[in-house]
């Protein structure tokens, strides 16, 4: 059995071993000087395993791909300076999407800081208002206590420390920190968000041990309970003789809701529910494409919105992809909103009256734990029969499709087999995901905490070490070339595939209102390139394939999914400016076609 070997720095020592106590398993690891303590310390034991990314950026959404299907806090390691901001994109991510990460950031001392050394920032805090809980650590004067007295502008030591001195302020440090990694590594995986350790320590950097520090016994507590509120049977009551009732479920992993569960929701008449890919849930009477619905309805005139609009609203899940939605709740604000999530409740319809700090699951086992009198209420099956009339006549259109990003997705969403996951970058490639069905058990994840085009590829590389489905990541051109980085790594899987769909630009404002086809638009908006993935599929080592007609995707895409030898990117090139106009149409048809 391998022998386990410790950092000589006491701080880092105990930051490993306290990661092992809190079953922090995965490390992610980005090249360094001042971290190699850290670097150390995890690699040479067996309890975790480590990975090493050396843009800082990607590693961090690497970390949060692998974290978001665990469920579970993934550490990222980074070395002192400006390394630790490459962070925070993925950190913001991460708190508005609930993802536990947990970032350790090697430090110079306190006092080597604002004094003109190279490789400073001030640390502590950088993340303040993105975390969920940080500490500043004591740095150890038991280690390179002499280095230490040395130096003029410390304040850890009196000048003359006896060794007595020295033994007493290194307990007092020490308590501290076993405290403060404990309550922080706690409050990650209760509340399941991004926490920060900011670790200074002194040279020399590289030295291990066999011989442990004593830590003080402790046992996580790392349980929660999510109780029914106290006023549970008014609320109760007042769902079941509401007779219009819209349930909205944003963002959600798979298996998050029991099917039954489901099925009681969407059999109850007086309930229209409303979902997207990545609320990864199933049910003929769902309406699972909200665009389909709220599109032509925003140019019907207001010939539906009085008759479909809710009474009652309750929404739990994560962020909702739709801006329509949005902006229809908002005008025709219901009486009640209710928001069900353990830990946070957003205002996003302007109308929020009741936070239920509970697990969805539970809240709806409890709503309808007995038998209640069934409603003949006609709500449901009116705004089922407005969005499936809409959807019919969208029929007609889509199966005269010219080649655009439509007719591709058109084509993915009835091609792509079962039993896979997938991950969508932002922008363009959700949006028109929402529009079509896919096959059941199809799993769905975004970045949608902050809805940024950084790090979806990164993000998709780490769930694919820990998905034991075949990945594939459907991306933009703009998303893919900014986060090209994300392919720089060791551990892609060689099932992992990249449907690229690059229509030159950032297709999404042609959509838009404002002025296209200027050169200010075209250059600083829609920001127009001519480059391909070819060069970087060769550089990272990645089987590629080109294409640009509907003819050549049916041709080509077969030979795409079967190739698992190594990573794969299929490029599908769109015309730029024949998109928007196909997407626009598409919804003025269903609207008034009949």
């Amino acid at each position: 059995m391998k022998q386990h070997s410790y950092p000589s720095i006491p701080l880092a020592q105990t930051v490993v071993r306290l990661c092992e106590r809190y079953g922090i398993e995965r490390v992610v690891i980005s090249a360094g000087s001042r971290n190699a303590p850290l670097t150390n310390g995890f690699v040479n034991h067996t309890f975790f395993k480590t990975y090493s990314v050396v843009d800082e950026r990607a590693a961090a959404f690497f970390a949060l791909g692998i974290a978001q299907q665990l469920k579970k806090p993934v550490a990222i390691v980074c070395t002192s300076g400006s390394a630790l901001l490459n962070f925070y994109p993925a950190i913001a991510e991460a708190y508005y999407s609930d993802i536990p990460l947990v970032v350790f950031s090697a430090d110079r001392m306190p006092h080597r800081i604002d004094i003109g050394d190279g490789q400073t920032i001030r640390q502590t805090g950088v993340f303040e208002p993105h975390l969920e809980a940080a500490a500043v650590l004591k740095p150890d004067v038991i280690h390179a206590t002499a280095t230490i007295l040395e130096n003029p502008m410390q304040k850890l030591l009196p000048k003359k420390a006896s060794k007595q001195d020295v033994e007493d302020i290194q307990k007092e440090h020490q308590q501290h920190n076993e405290e403060e990694i404990a309550r922080v590594l706690q409050q990650s995986i209760l509340g399941q968000g991004p926490v920060h350790l900011n670790i200074p320590m002194e040279e020399p950097l590289y030295g291990m041990t066999d011989q442990l520090i004593p830590l003080a016994e402790s046992k996580p507590n790392i349980t929660a309970s999510y109780p029914i509120p106290n006023d549970f049977d008014k609320l109760k009551n007042l769902w079941h003789r509401a007779a219009k009732k819209w349930v909205i479920i944003g963002q959600q992993p798979p298996c998050e809701l029991s099917q039954d569960l489901i099925d009681q929701l969407c059999e109850d008449p007086t309930v229209v529910v409303f979902t997207e890919t990545t609320s990864n849930i199933s049910h003929p009477r769902l309406i699972h494409s909200i665009d389909t619905l709220m599109a032509p309805l925003e140019q019907s005139e207001g010939r539906f919105d009085e008759q479909i609009a809710p009474e009652l609203l309750l929404s739990f899940g994560g962020m909702v992809v739709s801006k329509k939605i949005k902006f229809f709740l908002r005008k025709y604000r219901p009486q009640n909103h209710w928001h069900v999530d353990v830990k946070k409740a957003y205002n996003t319809y302007y109308c929020l009256d009741c936070f239920i700090k509970t697990k969805p699951q539970q809240f709806l086992e409890a709503l309808y734990s007995k038998p209640f009198e069934k409603s003949n209420s006609p709500f449901q099956a009116e705004v089922l029969k407005i969005y499936n009339d809409f959807k019919s006549q969208g029929l007609d259109y889509l199966s005269k499709l010219p080649f655009s990003d439509l007719s591709v997705f058109q084509f993915l969403s009835q091609n792509l087999p079962s039993s896979i996951h997938i991950q969508l970058a932002n922008s363009s490639s959700i949006r028109y995901a929402q529009l079509f069905d896919w096959a059941r058990d199809i799993e769905f994840y975004c970045n949608r905490g902050t809805s940024g085009i950084d790090g979806s590829t990164a993000t998709a590389v780490g769930a694919a070490q820990v998905n034991q489905l075949p990945t594939v990541l459907i991306t933009g051109d703009l998303s893919f070339f900014y986060d090209v980085n994300g392919l720089w790594n060791e551990a892609i899987p060689n099932n992992f595939k990249i449907i690229l769909i690059n229509n030159q630009g950032g297709g999404i404002f042609r959509i838009l209102p404002g002025t296209k086809d200027t050169p200010d638009y075209d250059r600083y908006f829609e920001t127009i390139h001519t480059r391909d993935a070819k060069y970087i599929a060769k550089a990272f080592n990645l089987g590629y394939q080109k294409l640009n007609s509907q003819r050549g995707l049916k041709r080509k895409f077969s030979r795409f999914l079967k190739a698992n030898h190594k990573p794969q990117i299929l490029e599908i090139q769109t015309p730029r400016k024949q998109n928007d106009s196909v997407l626009l149409d598409y919804f003025k048809w269903m609207a008034t076609s009949k």
